[in-house]
């Protein structure tokens, strides 16, 4: 089992740039042999919460077909950050969009907002789903979630191996944030992935240094800062670890 954190950039509501920039990264992963590759918060529109509905966007968008191609062209399971909206919702919600091998795909709501989030968002449902890939099963979470160490438990109970998160930390918060993740780690003896965007979001100057750690909280790959990385990580007779820069765009 191969996963990746993806650490972007992401151009405030540009959807056809941060696809490209999606795209470049999934063609990185894959020739890394990465099989679950998970992507910041928002991802695709940048934590930009005045700009979310009408950035809003279903995983059946025809957008993003170049997203549901190469999933099933590479065998791997994408995680991408957007807003969706639901028929007759008064506001979208922070989510993340799987597109996976067998063309299906799901989406995951947050669940726990940040302060003055819920002016522009609206919160998903509790509860926990395990998705099983390739051993393992994994939960999602995004960003604020992982503060509250009843979703990582919800997680644990679920039987979860893998918590992969999508967030947006920023310098200041990175330091609690991280150790939070090092302890449902260490606690639930789960391999704790975080993508954090890799560039300046939403007014956020973003720390980077997306992570992953082994159960029992041994850091496997951390990138080194903010920039392009891919933070890569291999479950084969223990977990192992790397990170690679990935190249910009010409």
């Amino acid at each position: 089992m191969r996963i990746a954190a993806a650490q972007t950039p992401s151009v405030a509501g540009d959807l056809a740039t941060n696809l490209a920039t999606h795209l470049r990264f999934i063609a990185a992963a894959h020739a890394e042999c990465v099989q679950l590759l998970v992507f910041p918060e928002l991802s695709l529109c940048g934590y930009e919460l005045p700009l979310l509905r009408e950035c809003a966007l279903s995983p059946h968008d025809a957008r993003l077909a170049q997203l549901r191609a190469a999933a099933v062209n590479t065998g791997m399971t994408i995680i991408v950050g957007a807003p969706l909206i639901d028929d007759g919702a008064a506001q979208p919600c922070i989510a993340s969009i799987t597109f996976r091998p067998d063309s299906s795909a799901t989406t995951y709501r947050k669940q726990y907002l940040h302060a003055g989030e819920d002016v522009h968002v609206q919160p998903g449902p509790r509860g926990a789903q395990a998705h099983v890939l390739h051993g393992q099963r994994y939960v999602e979470a995004i960003c604020a979630d992982t503060t509250h160490p009843e979703h990582a438990r919800a997680a644990a109970d679920a039987g979860a191996t893998l918590y992969v998160a999508g967030v947006l930390i920023s310098n200041g918060g990175y330091e609690a944030d991280a150790a939070l993740l090092r302890r449902y780690a260490e606690e639930h003896r789960m391999t704790v992935l975080m993508a954090n965007h890799g560039a300046p979001s939403g007014g956020y100057t973003c720390a980077g240094k997306s992570a992953i750690w082994a159960p029992g909280g041994t850091l496997i790959a951390q990138a080194e800062g903010p920039g392009d990385y891919l933070v890569i990580a291999e479950e084969n007779n223990g977990w192992h670890g790397r990170t690679l820069p990935v190249k910009t765009a010409a």
